[in-house]
Protein backbone atom coordinates (compact mmCIF):
# COMPACT_ATOMS: atom_id res chain seq x y z
CA UNK A 1 0.00 0.00 0.00
CA UNK A 2 3.01 2.06 1.02
CA UNK A 3 4.86 1.16 -1.97
CA UNK A 4 8.25 1.97 -0.20
CA UNK A 5 8.86 -1.61 1.02
CA UNK A 6 9.67 -0.70 4.49
CA UNK A 7 8.75 -1.66 7.27
CA UNK A 8 5.32 -1.07 8.61
CA UNK A 9 5.42 1.04 11.65
CA UNK A 10 5.38 -1.32 14.81
CA UNK A 11 2.84 -0.86 17.62
CA UNK A 12 4.24 1.15 20.75
CA UNK A 13 6.51 -1.28 23.14
CA UNK A 14 5.19 -2.10 26.37
CA UNK A 15 5.77 -0.72 29.49
CA UNK A 16 7.58 -3.52 30.44
CA UNK A 17 9.44 -4.29 26.98
CA UNK A 18 10.95 -0.26 27.95
CA UNK A 19 11.74 -0.68 31.10
CA UNK A 20 13.78 -4.42 30.15
CA UNK A 21 15.14 -2.34 27.60
CA UNK A 22 16.28 0.77 30.12
CA UNK A 23 17.46 -1.95 32.48
CA UNK A 24 19.79 -3.89 29.41
CA UNK A 25 21.17 -0.35 28.62
CA UNK A 26 22.00 0.38 32.11
CA UNK A 27 23.94 -2.61 32.53
CA UNK A 28 25.82 -1.86 29.23
CA UNK A 29 26.58 1.56 30.38
CA UNK A 30 27.92 -0.23 33.24
CA UNK A 31 29.84 -2.83 32.09
CA UNK A 32 31.41 -0.24 29.92
CA UNK A 33 31.88 2.57 32.52
CA UNK A 34 33.80 -0.42 34.39
CA UNK A 35 36.10 -1.22 31.14
CA UNK A 36 38.72 -3.40 31.26
CA UNK A 37 41.21 -0.74 30.80
CA UNK A 38 40.11 0.91 33.81
CA UNK A 39 40.28 -2.15 35.88
CA UNK A 40 43.57 -2.66 34.93
CA UNK A 41 44.80 1.12 36.05
CA UNK A 42 43.49 -0.14 39.71
CA UNK A 43 45.07 -3.74 39.18
CA UNK A 44 48.37 -1.97 37.56
CA UNK A 45 50.87 -4.23 39.62
CA UNK A 46 48.67 -7.28 39.68
CA UNK A 47 48.14 -6.50 35.67
CA UNK A 48 52.12 -6.75 35.28
CA UNK A 49 52.76 -9.77 36.71
CA UNK A 50 49.77 -11.79 35.27
CA UNK A 51 48.21 -10.52 32.78
CA UNK A 52 45.95 -13.41 31.69
CA UNK A 53 44.80 -13.78 34.92
CA UNK A 54 43.66 -10.28 35.34
CA UNK A 55 41.59 -10.27 32.13
CA UNK A 56 40.37 -13.68 34.10
CA UNK A 57 39.15 -12.11 36.48
CA UNK A 58 37.78 -8.78 35.12
CA UNK A 59 35.95 -11.39 32.75
CA UNK A 60 34.38 -13.18 35.83
CA UNK A 61 33.91 -10.44 37.87
CA UNK A 62 31.56 -8.80 35.17
CA UNK A 63 29.90 -11.56 34.45
CA UNK A 64 29.37 -11.78 37.84
CA UNK A 65 28.07 -8.38 38.41
CA UNK A 66 25.78 -8.63 35.39
CA UNK A 67 23.95 -11.88 36.70
CA UNK A 68 23.90 -10.32 40.17
CA UNK A 69 22.13 -7.03 39.10
CA UNK A 70 19.55 -9.02 36.53
CA UNK A 71 18.81 -11.04 39.34
CA UNK A 72 18.11 -8.13 42.11
CA UNK A 73 15.87 -6.98 39.46
CA UNK A 74 14.02 -9.83 38.46
CA UNK A 75 13.37 -10.28 42.36
CA UNK A 76 12.19 -6.20 42.31
CA UNK A 77 10.28 -7.01 39.52
CA UNK A 78 8.26 -10.14 40.93
CA UNK A 79 7.82 -9.06 44.30
CA UNK A 80 6.80 -5.85 43.04
CA UNK A 81 4.64 -7.23 40.05
CA UNK A 82 6.02 -4.85 38.04
CA UNK A 83 4.73 -7.08 34.81
CA UNK A 84 1.02 -7.40 36.35
CA UNK A 85 1.45 -3.65 36.84
CA UNK A 86 3.17 -2.40 33.68
CA UNK A 87 0.18 -4.36 31.73
CA UNK A 88 -2.59 -2.70 34.09
CA UNK A 89 -1.11 0.82 33.39
CA UNK A 90 -0.93 0.19 29.79
CA UNK A 91 -4.50 -1.27 29.60
CA UNK A 92 -5.51 2.27 31.52
CA UNK A 93 -3.70 4.28 29.40
CA UNK A 94 -5.42 2.56 26.04
CA UNK A 95 -8.34 2.97 27.52
CA UNK A 96 -7.95 6.85 28.40
CA UNK A 97 -7.01 7.58 24.59
CA UNK A 98 -11.12 7.07 24.00
CA UNK A 99 -11.95 9.79 27.11
CA UNK A 100 -12.89 12.87 25.83
CA UNK A 101 -12.70 14.60 29.51
CA UNK A 102 -9.69 16.18 30.56
CA UNK A 103 -8.33 13.66 33.34
CA UNK A 104 -8.95 14.62 37.21
CA UNK A 105 -5.39 15.74 38.72
CA UNK A 106 -5.48 16.61 42.19
CA UNK A 107 -4.42 20.15 43.40
CA UNK A 108 -2.68 19.03 46.68
CA UNK A 109 -5.19 20.93 48.35
CA UNK A 110 -8.15 19.03 49.76
CA UNK A 111 -10.57 20.84 49.87
CA UNK A 112 -10.45 22.44 46.60
CA UNK A 113 -9.82 19.05 45.43
CA UNK A 114 -12.99 18.10 46.83
CA UNK A 115 -15.24 21.12 45.72
CA UNK A 116 -13.44 20.86 41.82
CA UNK A 117 -15.08 17.66 42.27
CA UNK A 118 -18.09 17.77 43.57
CA UNK A 119 -19.48 21.10 42.57
CA UNK A 120 -20.03 20.17 38.91
CA UNK A 121 -21.86 16.71 40.38
CA UNK A 122 -24.04 19.30 43.04
CA UNK A 123 -24.93 21.34 39.90
CA UNK A 124 -25.96 18.68 37.47
CA UNK A 125 -28.12 17.00 40.32
CA UNK A 126 -29.44 20.88 41.27
CA UNK A 127 -30.73 21.28 37.86
CA UNK A 128 -31.67 17.72 37.86
CA UNK A 129 -33.83 18.18 40.86
CA UNK A 130 -35.22 22.03 39.55
CA UNK A 131 -36.76 20.05 36.50
CA UNK A 132 -38.32 17.21 38.22
CA UNK A 133 -39.53 20.25 41.03
CA UNK A 134 -41.60 21.96 38.12
CA UNK A 135 -42.60 18.96 36.86
CA UNK A 136 -44.44 17.79 40.19
CA UNK A 137 -45.37 21.53 40.65
CA UNK A 138 -47.29 21.10 37.15
CA UNK A 139 -48.83 17.78 37.75
CA UNK A 140 -49.80 19.33 41.06
CA UNK A 141 -51.63 22.34 39.49
CA UNK A 142 -53.28 19.99 37.43
CA UNK A 143 -54.79 17.94 39.83
CA UNK A 144 -55.45 20.56 41.93
CA UNK A 145 -57.63 21.99 39.26
CA UNK A 146 -59.26 18.42 38.50
CA UNK A 147 -60.28 18.43 42.08
CA UNK A 148 -61.74 22.10 42.12
CA UNK A 149 -63.23 20.54 38.93
CA UNK A 150 -64.87 17.41 41.27
CA UNK A 151 -65.81 19.68 43.89
CA UNK A 152 -68.01 21.91 41.58
CA UNK A 153 -69.34 19.05 40.33
CA UNK A 154 -70.05 17.49 43.21
CA UNK A 155 -71.72 20.75 44.59
CA UNK A 156 -73.82 20.69 41.27
CA UNK A 157 -75.24 17.28 41.90
CA UNK A 158 -75.75 18.02 45.13
CA UNK A 159 -78.11 20.83 44.48
CA UNK A 160 -79.81 18.68 41.43
CA UNK A 161 -80.15 16.02 43.97
CA UNK A 162 -82.19 18.64 46.38
CA UNK A 163 -83.74 20.18 43.71
CA UNK A 164 -85.31 16.68 42.57
CA UNK A 165 -85.85 15.68 45.85
CA UNK A 166 -87.98 18.99 46.47
CA UNK A 167 -89.87 18.73 43.60
CA UNK A 168 -90.68 14.57 44.37
CA UNK A 169 -91.73 15.82 48.14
Amino acid sequence: ADGGGGPAPAAAPSRAQVFTTVVDTFLEKLVAAGSYQRFVNCYRCFYKLQPQLTRSIYDQFISQLQASIKEEIQEVKNEGNLEGLFSSLDKIVKEAKDCEEPAWRPSGIPEEDVRSTMVPYFLKHRSYLRRVLREKEEENRKVAESVLIGRDRIAELQQLIQARQQAWQ
